[in-house]
């Protein structure tokens, strides 16, 4: 059962790994395709599509999992069954009254996300509608996911949010170059048809579902027959359940929209104010909030996917009141995210300019807003994993408290700091925001799982340190290469991105190596690499936590 269960969790996250990676690349051809103008337009759609989606569906895959996990242990199957068909039509209500409230509520939204320029109203409200038929299947669809997931079945939901993006990817660049390249049709048609692929996507995914159903139903009906029926929850009690659950994973997953859409609402005026016309204020939100976020959210995304793993445990610990067994576990979490994420934070500022030429096309100020950007990534995956924490040690009403102590921060400062700074400021803001929901979650953390960080920020120190030696060898690289190759071409970009990573994070594992800090995080996985390079083992000494 064991294995069976890790075999799934694995697989599970292969998925969305491979699920995230394919929504990164994908922004290299499209960004080819539609030119900045259209990835305005995308970014302006997709923001307020974010948080309706977030709202509607964050958390609801693991609630339902963990709810229907929970009375599957027990035997009680008929339980969980009744929350799916209930949830089914649910879900479908909520879905679609998602996509009514968006969808009307579009010009609203298009006029605080532009000028008020009618031919931008226009585009923008059209785009928006676009992407909002979306919502009617992706709740619907997350419920099954959920009760698939609920049944220890990963394989549904990785397979199909792995075709949902190959799908979504495929008709958004193929539409976008037909309506553009075949029919010499507008920028508006290009990008609505784009966005619209959120909704054939979301049909690819469901037929995959529909699929395992067909398969597995016999299984699952079989389960239903051995059911002991001693309990009778009723929806009320059912669904207050599921929002406890689900309640926190939506607060981290809307965190990151909700700040971006506090850019999309207020960026446009404030440039305004200091002179800076539509047009260019525009194409610097697109270098903002699209083409520099996407990069800068990669680093996030793996670091954060394994840092999560390791809280279960965490909770498990907690509720045991397993002492050292908790602080143990909560010093791999933060060194593990730090580890990770901070040389790769680094390295994409240092490298900025020809990543930025790499991914889209060789700009300065581009590069410029990434090099400021990049760092802000950590302060992404403390919030998120300091957030999950919380709910480990059952303390996830503060979660509300920080994320509406960050918007709060960054929605003051946000205006003053691009007037001041112009696009950097609303870098600067962001981070203010998160760094001060950061403070409140670590206090809390501090406060009731009672976890002494100073073993932390000394081994953070160290993390520091390494990450320092491998800039200034990644520095010293990157200088060289520049004397022979250009970072406003494509190619040299990519070649010079793929030496000095290679030197840096030579310098930085095999700093890591030789200290010990590696293998004390990763344990026999670090052993079974250096077997293969048939590298000796170091013995680790003095602090093992």
């Amino acid at each position: 059962m064991q294995s069976k269960l890790l075999r799934g969790t694995f697989i599970l996250t292969i998925g969305t790994i491979l699920s995230k990676v394919l929504g990164l690349i994908y922004v290299i051809p499209f960004f080819q395709i539609v030119g900045r103008e259209g990835t305005t337009l995308y970014q302006f759609s997709y923001v307020p599509y974010t948080i309706f989606i977030s709202v509607a569906t964050a958390g609801v895959p693991l609630a339902v999992s963990k709810f229907i996990s929970k009375y599957n242990a027990l035997e009680e199957y008929a339980v969980g069954r009744k929350l799916f068909k209930s949830g089914i039509l649910i879900m479908l209500v909520t879905g679609f009254m998602a996509f009514l409230i968006m969808y009307f509520a579009a010009p609203t939204l298009a006029e605080m996300s532009t000028q008020g320029k009618k031919a931008n109203l226009e585009d923008v409200t059209t785009v928006m509608r676009a992407v909002s038929f979306a919502l009617i299947i992706v709740p619907f669809m997350s419920l099954i996911r959920g009760f698939f997931q609920g049944h220890q079945s990963m394989g549904p939901s990785a397979v199909s949010q792995v075709v949902e993006q190959i799908v979504r990817i495929s008709f958004t660049l193929l539409g976008a170059y037909v309506v553009i390249h075949f029919f010499k049709g507008k920028m508006v048609t290009a990008v609505s048809v784009a966005t619209f692929a959120a909704f054939i996507g979301a049909i690819g995914g469901l037929l995959v579902l529909f699929w395992y159903w067909y398969r597995r139903k016999p299984h699952l009906d079989e389960l239903l027959a051995h059911d002991k029926g001693t309990m009778d929850v009723s929806l009320k009690e059912i669904y207050k359940e599921i929002f406890i659950y689900a309640f926190p994973f939506v607060l981290v997953g809307i965190a990151n929209p909700l700040f971006q859409a506090v850019d999309q609402f207020t960026f446009g005026k404030a440039m305004a104010e200091i002179g800076i016309k539509a047009k260019a204020a525009n194409n610097y939100f697109s270098i903002l909030n699209f083409e520099s976020h996407k990069i800068v959210i990669i680093p996030v995304s793996l670091a954060t996917a394994f840092s999560l793993t390791l809280v279960p445990s965490i909770t498990k610990a907690f509720v045991e009141g397993e002492r050292n067994s908790l602080n143990h576990q909560l010093n791999q979490t933060f060194q593990v995210l730090l580890f990770l994420t901070l040389p790769a934070s680094i390295g994409l500022s240092l490298l900025a300019e020809p990543v930025y030429t790499a991914f889209y096309q060789h700009d300065l100020l581009g590069a410029s807003v990434l090099s400021a950007y990049a760092p802000v990534a950590i302060l992404f995956s403390l919030y998120s994993v300091t957030a999950a924490i919380l709910q480990g040690i059952n303390e996830q009403r503060f979660t509300v408290l920080s994320l509406l102590v960050g918007l709060l921060i960054k929605l003051s400062l946000n205006v003053p700091l691009i007037k001041a700074m112009e696009i950097k400021g609303a870098v600067l803001a962001t981070a203010l925001g998160y760094i001060a929901a950061i403070a409140l979650n670590i206090i809390v953390i501090k406060m009731y799982a009672r976890y002494p960080f100073r073993f932390v920020w000394r081994r953070s120190l160290l993390i520091v340190i390494f990450a320092g030696i491998m800039w200034i060898g990644t520095k010293l690289s990157y200088k060289f290469l520049l004397l022979f190759l250009s970072p406003a071409s494509k190619f040299n970009s990519v070649i010079i991105i793929v030496v000095c990573a290679l030197i840096g994070a030579g310098i930085y594992f095999y700093l890591g190596l030789r200290s010990g800090l590696a293998r004390r995080l990763f344990g026999n996985r670090i052993d079974r690499m250096m077997d293969k390079l048939m590298l000796p083992r170091r013995r680790s000494t003095g602090e093992t936590r």
